[in-house]
């Protein structure tokens, strides 16, 4: 199965074609550029280094948030019309799902953690089930004090012995918070924060092939508004307080 990976949520924009869960051409940019401008031209090259056309691609795999707002639109748009125009089966992945895979140690679970400024931060609790990911604590924002309440609760109450890596930025941002609720917790190093776009596609081909899941509307994972309509909403209420 050949596959297109496509990641929009981060600075980096960054593009993948996979042959399964093989590696063919990855693509990474960080040029300042914007991924409007990116994205189509590395899609190009990377199917060119690859020796394949959009017609060959059987799987579409595209990173749908949390992160850039911008950045998630452009993504989900352009394999929007992929699909539209060529019948091509695609998929979304959470970026915080997409971390869990950056992990290949002994840990059983996995907590992704992407932090989003002020002591707060976008996370979900994962368990590693085989060569896939099962979702515990589906994608949500919180405070780190209240993510890592939830967290223990979660764990003490279903597990005896929980082997837990940390992984994204956030887990660096908040070590030492981490460290105070989970002792024995592990942090990923620093090279696995990164989104990756084949890790993704592998991601998204292992969960294709477990649920074939591909006529679901792809839409982006927006854990929290915008902050310009939080600001828009602030002053407003501010108005009509006032008023």
């Amino acid at each position: 199965m050949k596959i297109l990976s496509i990641d929009t949520s981060s600075n980096i924009c960054g593009v993948s074609i996979l042959d399964d869960n093989n590696l063919i051409c990855n693509l990474d940019s960080d040029t300042g550029r914007t991924h409007s401008e990116n994205l189509m031209p590395m899609i190009k090259d990377a199917l060119s280094k690859a020796k394949i056309t959009l017609n060959e691609i059987d799987l579409i795999v595209c990173d749908i948030g949390p992160g850039s707002f911008t950045g998630i639109r452009i993504g989900i748009a352009t394999v929007k019309a992929f699909k539209d125009s060529l019948n091509i089966p695609c998929i979304g992945i959470s970026s915080l799902e997409a971390l869990a895979y950056n992990i290949n140690n002994n840990s059983n679970l996995v907590c992704s953690i992407l932090d989003c400024k002020n002591d707060n931060c976008y996370f979900a609790l994962y368990e590693r089930k085989g060569k896939i990911f099962e979702t515990l604590i589906e994608p949500q924002a919180e405070d780190i004090y209240s993510t890592l309440s939830i967290l223990k609760s979660y764990l003490d109450d279903n597990f005896e012995n929980s082997n837990i890596t940390f992984v994204g930025d956030g887990s660096k941002i908040h070590q030492n918070q981490i460290k105070e609720t989970f002792k024995e917790a592990q942090i990923a190093d620093e090279n696995l924060d990164n989104l990756n776009s084949y890790n993704l596609g592998i991601c998204g081909y292992e969960k294709y092939m477990n649920n074939g899941n591909s006529n679901k509307e792809i839409l982006p994972l927006y854990l929290k508004k915008p902050q310009a309509q939080r600001l828009l909403e602030e002053k407003m209420k501010g108005i009509n307080n006032n008023g």
